[in-house]
Parts: structure tokens; C-alpha cells; sequence
């Protein structure tokens, strides 16, 4: 299959398509030997450095050691050789299981060779920290985004392979535009992605995020926190506008194009619900959005 064929695969082929339906743990009493597994030393396998996930939870990082130094890592890794050092592999999918290993000291770990392009790599990386669980908010929006940006996936397109609904994908990447200090709260825990969305595009959302953890807030407290204090702006103060995601801006350009006036999508803050707003220069153009609207 040549290089643009692969680039161009639907999402929807997922990573049991894409890692031939590797079991996570043998059948009892069955052969634990995959036909195509093989053990290769730990220090001539290297970390994908496009990997979206970058945190680890440290207790759960201990845990997996443990277990690994008891039983060895039943799942192999996902590999794909790598220019460089000789013998060298890059991970497509297992870092943390590669991680563990070097902690419980073993030599070498069982892998499964994949030819993937570089397109497939990152992809495959994004959709496997995606679908775990323990993923933290920010992590999870930013594989979100690399997905849209990198492949041009849209929010239906992802939602649909990875069972998510469109506007899960949408609140989650809007938890992007936050500042860095409540990303960060979010990241270790401190907030919920909750907590969070009741911040999305507030002017004060790293003061509010650090009242929320100190005063313990439930979402519904943090809500009426974010709107009181929206409702009160500071002297002198000028409220700069929400940071539109690209998906509602794409839409807004569609709208525009399609209706040859302005086109606003407001999203309220923390909520499903918003305004379409159309923007008309005369009674003309607004005769003929009514007789538009009439007819169809």
C-alpha cells in the first residue's frame, strides 16, 4: 500500500484495525505466544517523541511496575523500526508499559514490528491515550486538537470512531483556551474538566481556579461564582472576547459563504445551548434571507 493511500484512511479504522486485533492478555491455558511477537532489549527501544500523553500518575506507575516485575508484561508492546541506531525501534503504542519495565530493571520486553507511516504513528498514539480512561482533561483536548489539525478530522469525524459525542470533543478542546495555571490545575487533578468549562473564555479564570480549589466548590457553586463575578467587570476593564474554536469558526465561514452575510455562533459558557446571530446591511438583504428561510 504506497504512503498516500495510508495518509488517507478513514479514523474510523481504529487501533484493533491497526494493530491486527492484538489481544491485551492471552486465553487461559492457550499458547501466550503471538505469531508475530518478538523479545528485543529494552535499550534499543526509544519513546515516540510526538507522544500526546505527557503525564503519568505516579501511583498507577508504581502499580503497573509492580506487576510487571511479578508477571512481565503480558501485552506486547506496538513497534515500528526506526532510522538511527542500529536495531533501534520507536514505540506506536505501550509507553507506559515500556516505562514500568525499565523501573522493574527487565532486560527486554516482548514487542510486535508494524511498518507504519509517520501520518499513522501519531495517529495511532493519539487514539490509544484517548481511549484510556485514566487520561487526564488537557491531555485528552490536546490529542483532540493534533487530530484536527494535524489529520483534518472533524468533531463529527472523531466523535463517531471514538464513540464520543460532538459536543464532548467540542467542550473539550475549548478547555485549551484556558490559561496555562488552570490547565495545569486540571492536569494534576485539582480541578475537574467541569470546574474547568464554567471558566472557558472568563477574564478572571486563574484567579476564580485557584477560590474554586481552595474553597472545595462543587461545579454548581463554581458556575454561579463564574457568573457573579462576570456580572460585576472591573473598572476600567474591558472584557475581551471568548476564543472561538475552529470547528465554530468553520462553521461561521460555511453560513457566510452560503448566505453572503455575516455570521456570529455564540456559544454560552459552560453550556450546550448559544445564539446563531445573522448580520444584515439592509432591508434588501433581509427580504431576501426571509424569502430564503420561506422557501426551503
Amino acid at each position: 500500500m504506497s504512503s498516500s493511500k495510508k495518509q488517507t484512511r478513514g479514523l474510523g479504522r481504529g487501533l484493533s484495525a491497526l494493530m491486527s486485533d492484538v489481544p491485551p492478555s492471552p486465553p487461559e491455558g492457550g499458547d501466550a505466544t503471538v505469531a508475530s511477537e518478538r523479545q528485543i532489549p529494552i535499550d534499543q527501544i526509544y519513546p515516540n517523541p510526538d507522544q500526546p500523553r505527557r503525564s503519568f500518575d505516579d501511583q498507577a506507575m508504581e502499580d503497573l511496575t509492580a506487576s510487571i516485575a511479578e508477571k512481565g508484561v503480558i501485552q506486547p508492546l506496538i513497534v515500528r523500526r526506526k532510522d538511527g541506531p542500529k536495531g533501534a525501534y520507536e514505540i506506536v503504542a505501550g509507553e507506559r508499559r515500556w516505562r514500568a519495565s525499565q523501573r522493574a530493571q527487565l532486560h527486554e520486553v516482548p514487542v510486535i514490528v508494524r511498518d507504519f507511516s509517520d501520518v499513522e504513528v501519531l495517529e495511532v498514539a493519539i487514539i490509544e491515550n484517548i481511549q484510556r480512561s485514566d487520561l487526564n482533561a488537557i491531555d485528552e483536548a490536546a490529542g483532540y486538537k493534533q487530530l484536527m489539525e494535524k489529520f483534518g478530522r472533524t468533531q463529527d469525524e472523531m466523535g463517531k470512531a471514538l464513540g464520543k459525542s460532538r459536543s464532548h470533543i467540542a467542550n473539550a478542546v475549548r478547555l485549551l483556551t484556558l490559561p496555562d495555571s488552570v490547565q495545569s490545575m486540571l492536569a494534576k487533578g485539582q480541578l475537574s474538566a467541569g470546574h474547568a468549562r464554567t471558566l472557558v473564555g472568563h477574564p478572571e479564570a486563574d484567579s476564580l481556579a485557584a477560590e474554586i480549589v481552595k474553597k472545595g466548590l462543587s461545579v454548581r457553586d463554581a458556575e454561579k461564582l463564574a457568573k457573579s463575578s462576570k456580572s460585576k467587570p472591573s473598572k476600567g476593564k474591558k472584557t475581551p472576547p471568548a476564543v472561538k474554536d475552529a470547528d465554530t469558526v468553520q462553521v461561521e465561514n460555511e453560513l457566510s459563504a452560503q448566505l453572503g452575510m455575516k455570521v456570529s455562533v455564540n456559544h454560552t459558557t459552560g453550556q450546550e445551548h448559544g445564539q446563531l446571530v445573522l448580520h444584515y446591511r439592509d432591508l434588501a438583504q433581509l427580504d431576501d434571507l426571509l424569502r430564503l428561510l420561506s422557501n426551503g
